[in-house]
């Protein structure tokens, strides 16, 4: 069985309130990149459904950039490192890998030739280098701030100028190569956030947190006006993006709106009114081609439309905190794929082609640690929101009354026929029928961790972390214990009964899979060895001849009932994170990305 990477649902860029968030745009114009976590983004601008992840970082990643030639990006993470890769191959070869200085990297920014490299951001001794990308030798200092660099850009046309912007509330003007600091800008009176240059190099714009953009020539540093002639928003401006021409600027704020400007004419051309909650502020923007994008704090990239100012033109949502837990499900012909992330947000994937949206309402508060869907066609998740959730598929949104109350943070839950749900909770087995609690289990003498309901019904085995699982009997409205326990290897992790109900496979800590016959009363049938961590999750494939396991070894295995040689190896399925699911029905694997 030979495996290939079908589709990647990219996450969403990482993002922090009061913080500007940096989209870099190719050459071409085709594509766009951002950040997240340790991971560099890149999809494309026509189709962001197209996406492709550079996971060779060690350390959180804050900005990366293209190279003006369009063959590397760079990037660089909070630890000061910069590394410069290739973009033509698939395996993002490193080129180069710098320490410019120790301490975070905020911005950095490419001469047109592709040779010359400036990074700032928060050094220890210094705020800011610049140097020969295939070398690392010096050309030039930045110097003039005495607080935190947050912004650079260089002119695209000869003769090069450098400019930057800091938290010191001034912004700096440099002439080279060798770069030389000529002069200090101090017109703004708050943290300047960004600083970027027209593609024709005639005129570069600062935007600050007091809600002002200053013009100034491209040559000489020179003053040419204030966009809007005071403030230019009346929030916090952090980031702008010049249009290809050279015309208009394009900014984002943090008073929720974002504008496109006439910098000739010194007028608002657009105002788009991106909505009224806080994570409706705008922290981003990047004006690719025809594209007019920007990032909201709640993560989402917005596609600006010109002609119809108050509705974007699509909005592209996913996750931007890690994912928990995953389950797939048919939904009008159409196979879905519902995941549950660490901050309470679920989301439905369409698997074929990678559109995807939340559902509406309030929903969870808390990491969704565990899905399912039942034979009503609802989602059940559970929460250390202290509650489990019954969300109708075809709707799509949260109602409050199908929200019910655990005394004890649930953990992990499990769905069976007629109605039934079996939530484990911290100490406590609790039985659900038709959304109402209606039995638990106390004074259990170990602490369950894993649950599975037989297809048939009637029977639900329970994984402790004793290395233990038990059999329970469902009987009307009570849980009984069917005093028969089977011995895992270790501390059971996750449990999956096969679709025709004939194997129960267990997984453990001590990194292996055992295979019991259930109808040769549990009878071990084969023990599967191979993963060299942890093993945190398990699926079975449709014919129930296959299952697969994820584990913190970053490896999937495909594994095969009646032979344990045969298996199917998927290493670095997620780079940097374990597996954390696979879907009941498997298709498809998930990370914390």
């Amino acid at each position: 069985m030979p495996y290939e990477i079908k589709k990647v649902f990219a996450s969403l860029p990482q993002v922090e309130r009061g913080v500007s968030k940096i989209l870099g745009g190719d050459p071409k114009g085709n594509n766009f990149l951002y950040t997240n976590g340790k991971c560099v983004v890149i999809r494309n601008a026509d189709n962001p459904a197209i996406a492709d992840i550079y996971t060779e970082h060690a350390h959180q990643v804050v900005v990366a950039k293209y190279a003006p030639s369009g063959f590397y990006i760079a990037s660089g993470d909070v630890s000061g490192k910069l590394r410069i890769w290739d973009t033509t191959q698939k395996e993002h070869l490193l080129k180069y890998e710098y320490q410019p200085f120790a301490g975070k990297i905020k911005d950095l920014a490419w001469t047109e030739d592709s040779k010359r490299i400036a990074v700032v951001g928060e050094g220890r001794e210094k705020f800011g280098a610049v140097f020969l990308w295939d070398s690392g030798s010096s050309v030039g200092e930045i110097t003039g701030h005495n607080k935190v660099i947050n912004s650079v850009d260089i002119k695209q046309t000869r003769p090069y100028r450098l400019a930057t912007g800091s938290d010191d509330n001034c912004a700096a003007f440099f002439e080279g190569p060798p770069f030389k600091f000529k002069f200090t800008l101090s017109d703004h009176t708050r943290f300047v956030n960004c600083v970027r240059f027209s593609p024709d190099g005639n005129r570069f714009a600062t935007a600050s947190a007091d809600g002002q953009i200053f013009i100034y020539d491209g040559k000489t540093g020179e003053k040419v006006c204030a966009l809007g002639g005071g403030k230019a928003h009346d929030g916090g401006i952090y980031a702008i993006s010049w249009s290809p021409d050279s015309s208009q600027l394009l900014s984002a704020s943090g008073d929720k709106t974002a504008k496109i400007w006439d910098v000739g004419a010194n007028s608002v051309v657009n105002t788009f009114n991106m909505g009224s909650n806080v994570l409706d502020q705008q922290l981003g923007c990047l004006w690719q081609k025809d594209h007019l994008l920007t990032i909201s704090l709640s993560g989402y990239i917005n596609y600006l439309d010109k002609n119809n100012p108050d509705k974007p033109l699509r909005v592209i949502k996913g996750h931007s905190k890690s994912i928990q837990c995953l389950t797939v499900h048919k939904n009008g012909g159409k196979s879905y794929i519902y995941s549950g992330s660490n901050d309470g947000h679920i989301n439905y994937w369409d698997s074929d082609t990678g559109e995807n949206d939340g559902f509406s309402g309030k929903g969870h508060t808390n990491q969704v640690s565990r899905m399912a869907v039942d034979e009503m066609d609802q989602l059940v998740t559970c929460s250390m929101d202290d509650t489990v959730r019954y969300t109708n598929l075809s709707k799509r949104d949260y109602s409050g009354q199908d929200a019910v109350k655990m005394d004890v943070q649930p953990k992990c839950l499990a769905v069976g026929p007629g109605g039934y749900t079996v939530v484990l909770c911290i100490g406590q087995i609790v039985l659900m029928k038709d959304k109402k609690k209606c039995f638990a289990i106390n004074d259990l003498g170990y602490e369950p961790e894993a649950v599975a309901v037989h297809p048939g019904g009637g029977t639900v085995a329970v994984g402790g972390t004793d290395g233990n699982v038990r059999l329970y009997s469902i009987q009307g409205t009570s849980l009984k214990s069917d005093e028969k326990s089977l011995e895992a290897k270790g501390p059971v992790t996750d449990l999956a009964y096969s679709h025709d109900g004939a194997f129960l496979a267990v997984c453990d800590a001590n990194k292996v899979v055992t295979v019991f016959s259930v109808t040769d009363g549990y009878a071990e049938h084969n023990v599967f060895y191979g993963h060299h961590a942890k093993i945190v999750c398990i699926a079975w494939s449709p014919d129930n001849e296959h299952f697969a396991s994820g584990g913190m070894d970053m490896m999937v295995y495909v594994w095969t009932v009646g032979d344990p040689e045969t298996r199917v190896k998927i290493p670095d399925a997620h780079r940097l994170h374990h597996n954390i699911g696979l879907p009941r029905s498997w298709s498809m694997l998930s990370a914390r990305n």
